[in-house]
């Protein structure tokens, strides 16, 4: 692949998998880059931080014009999904239906290859809706019949991050305790998302075919004790205190009567104390580059001058 030349599409380019990429591709040289998303403003930072990038604001659930844009492209990154909410329908849209309509755009424009972007639920215990659907959405992709990858991160991290670590370092600075559910020993296995975005690129220059990759964060990590290195990367002076689980899934629950989409939910929490490992594998090996060690990660994403305070919305 000629990556001045390239063309490559980018679906759910606004979110945080697609704005970190954008940085990397860019500086890669990739002089060609579409993104779509249907959100206004996570769009408008997109496009105020690469005004050569190509931008349709979109929702790709909709049949629409925007599959014409398809047209020439080389390869596809698909990013799209619905990862919080409380409304099934919403994770059906935007994981399956969006699918399916990409697929399509596709065929007919005959785009030679995929790097979706899965997710670790697939080999989760969890059951709920984001899972269900995350799991649909890869077999549509494996069934497409067209060459492709698939990658299953982990919880990611990093910059641009308006929902997980992004939001837990903001919500510290707001408040005047930091509540953590239970004991706190859940544990994590946190991606760092330049890292993931490495892993992204080189399958777009490598091409492997019908292969899954599960990329996990390579340290195992409490989730107290992420908390605790936010709130020394940021210089934080918030206490931390620990919240009887079943309080802290009721104060959720209130939150959720009031905020149709909120940040993180009672299955979120559900899901956050189930004691799992997920596979680890050399992906800094396969994919040649040294991954980033949690701690340095942690400071690259909350020091950054560049964009450590740019702020997507929900």
């Amino acid at each position: 692949m000629s990556v001045g030349n390239a063309k490559i599409v980018l679906t759910g380019a606004a979110g945080l998998v697609g704005q970190n990429l954008a940085v990397l591709l860019e500086e890669r040289g990739y002089g060609h880059l579409l993104g779509i998303d249907k959100h206004t403003h996570n769009a408008g930072v997109l496009r105020a931080l690469h005004p050569s990038m190509e931008i349709i604001e979109a929702d790709l659930a909709q049949i629409g014009d925007w599959s014409d844009s398809f047209s020439g492209a080389s390869a596809l990154i698909m990013l799209q999904a619905q990862i919080g909410g409380e409304r099934r329908e919403d994770f059906v849209a935007n994981n399956i239906t969006s699918t399916e309509n990409v697929l399509a755009a596709c065929r007919q424009h005959g785009i030679e290859y995929i790097v979706h972007v899965s997710s670790s639920v697939v080999n989760s215990r969890a059951h709920d809706f984001y899972t269900e659907t995350k799991k649909a959405q890869e077999k549509l992709v494996v069934e497409s019949g067209i060459k492709h990858c698939v990658l299953r991160p982990t919880l990611m991290f990093g910059w641009f991050d308006r929902k997980h670590l992004g939001w837990l370092s903001r919500f510290m600075q707001k408040v005047p305790l930091f509540p953590i559910p239970g004991s706190g020993h859940y544990l994590r296995q946190p991606l760092y998302i330049m890292d993931f975005c490495r892993v992204i690129a080189a399958c777009l220059e490598q091409q492997p075919d019908c292969l899954t990759y599960d990329i996990s964060g390579l340290e195992e990590i409490d989730y107290i004790e992420i908390i605790r290195e936010i709130k020394q990367a940021t210089k934080s002076r918030t206490p931390i205190i620990k919240i009887p689980y079943h309080v802290f899934w009721g104060m959720l629950k209130l939150y959720g009567v009031f905020d149709r989409n909120p940040p993180f939910t009672t299955k979120q929490l559900e899901a956050l104390v189930i004691p799992e490992r997920f596979p680890i594998i050399p992906w800094g090996e396969l994919f040649g580059f040294k991954p980033t060690p949690f701690r340095d990660a942690i400071r690259e994403t909350f020091a950054d001058p560049r964009f450590a305070n740019v702020a997507l919305e929900f």
